[in-house]
């Protein structure tokens, strides 16, 4: 598989999960408020994650080959735990709830989507330590071919949730549609976990 189709797969699989700030996008989309700027924080702020993470774990292959090791064996044990919580929150699926709450302000919205961003510390493993170890695996031109994949998944996923949102909404309000994502999820971290073990052999 091509460095940037591993990079949007890696990207979707991480961006892809019941959390608050995908239910925040959701319930923008939903009610039609203010949902271009959310868009665009929500694919900038990843965009710059990504490329910080692609080129500090690229600065540091060349600085510190041994640390680089160690980053990709936490990435792989990151990435089985995370594979575990998938399958365990595919066996006890829940709804993303969207709705509820009145209207609010444009300046609320874009900060409560920087905070849901910049303040939740899973985003820098996933972004800066996780897709930028697995972009190392990829040499020094594959690595900003997969944060290209990684950053399109960015913008794939979250305009389809935004713009698509009256859409999804009813798919997404039964577990049985969580359940299968969930699924798929893990088994992609699973796969990545092993080529992350394999690249540091």
């Amino acid at each position: 598989m091509s460095p940037f189709f591993t990079g949007l797969g890696s990207g979707l699989a991480l961006i892809i999960a019941i959390g608050a700030q995908n239910a925040f996008v959701l319930r923008q989309g939903i009610r039609r408020e203010y949902l271009l700027p959310v868009l665009t924080v929500c694919i900038l702020s990843d965009a710059v994650l990504i490329l910080l993470g692609t080129a500090g774990i690229g600065k540091l292959t060349e600085t510190a080959p041994l640390a680089l090791d160690a980053i990709r064996w936490a990435g792989a044990a990151f990435l089985l735990a995370y594979a575990v919580l998938s399958f365990k929150r595919a066996f006890r699926p829940a709804a993303l709830e969207a709705t509820g709450g009145g209207r609010g302000t444009l300046a609320a919205a874009v900060l409560t989507c920087l905070s849901l961003t910049w303040l939740n510390p899973h985003v820098y493993l996933d972004t800066v330590v996780l897709l930028g170890s697995l972009a190392s695996s990829h040499g020094p031109d594959g690595r900003w071919v997969f944060a290209a994949g990684a950053v399109a998944a960015s913008i794939l996923w979250f305009s389809a949730l935004g713009f698509g949102a009256r859409l999804l909404a009813p798919v997404f309000a039964r577990p049985a549609a969580w359940r299968v994502l969930d699924l798929a999820i893990g088994v992609f971290m699973v796969v990545l976990a092993l080529s992350l073990v394999g690249s540091s052999l």
